[in-house]
């Protein structure tokens, strides 16, 4: 079974149907990449897996379990996961702070004023920094942290609930080159160890190319293309829609 199933959604903000009929499933242990230009679609579908958005029809179903109407916090309890474009860490607090504070929301811990955070789950908390290569700085202030370091302390706080499904919204914007190839690395690598479901909108097709087990393509609200890299990549609805007709779509082409 899918651990994530997507059915006939669809969104309309006004007149205009950012979402139109989108289905497709996501199996436990596969990185799935959701696809398309500005405009295509890809937010308002990925905020109402997470139930930012409420769709206007259609299904999504996680493990089976149907999650319209449910609001994120209880999507999140269930096991989905997420981080953002734009990492949210706190900058005032340390990289384990800021993962223990994770834990704690897991936990649905309530702590007395006189006890401090920090001493709630700083095992598991430097834990879940091994696995993202964070340990050495785990006492450091997220505020002073090279970009693509705050990136991986944002893995970490996503993995601290235990997640199933992973959803990564562009998870390597802001980052170099091999920041990017080292977090798509690392997440591949924990999607195999944790058997986890990941689906992640990314706009450098370099990453996409190369760590997608599948690849899912949007324009106007509605899938293209649907398959392994080299069918999309040799789609013609593709290749129009990225660079017009006639042009080849190129692996490492980044797409702005």
């Amino acid at each position: 079974m899918s651990l994530l199933r997507v059915s006939n959604l669809s969104k309309a903000f006004g007149g205009v149907k950012a979402v139109d009929d989108v289905s497709f499933e996501l199996p436990a242990g596969q990185l799935l990449a959701l696809l398309g230009p500005n405009g295509a679609g890809k937010s308002t579908c990925f905020n109402m897996v997470n139930g930012q958005f409420p769709p206007d029809s259609g299904s999504i179903s996680f493990d089976g379990q149907e999650l319209v109407g449910m609001p994120p916090r209880d999507i999140w309890r269930l096991g989905v996961g997420r981080t953002f474009q734009i990492a949210a860490t706190f900058g005032s607090m340390t990289v384990a702070e800021n993962v223990q504070m994770a834990l704690i929301s897991r936990e649905r811990k309530i702590f007395h004023f006189w006890r401090a955070a920090s001493s709630f789950y700083r095992d598991e908390a430097h834990d879940l920094l091994g696995q993202v290569g964070m340990s050495a700085q785990a006492d450091r202030p997220c505020g002073v942290l090279a970009y693509g370091d705050v990136k991986r302390v944002e893995l970490a706080i996503a993995l601290a609930n235990r997640p199933r499904l992973l959803l990564m919204d562009e998870p390597t914007a802001g980052m170099a080159p091999n920041e990017r190839n080292e977090l798509m690395a690392l997440t591949k690598k924990l999607v195999v160890e944790r058997n986890i479901g990941v689906l992640f909108t990314e706009h450098s097709m370099d990453v996409v190319f190369s760590y997608a087990d599948r690849m899912i393509v949007l324009a106007r609200g509605r899938v293209i293309a649907e398959g392994d890299g080299e069918s999309v990549r040799n789609n013609e609805k593709v290749q129009e829609v990225y660079f017009g007709s006639g042009k080849t779509f190129s692996l490492r082409k980044e797409v702005a």
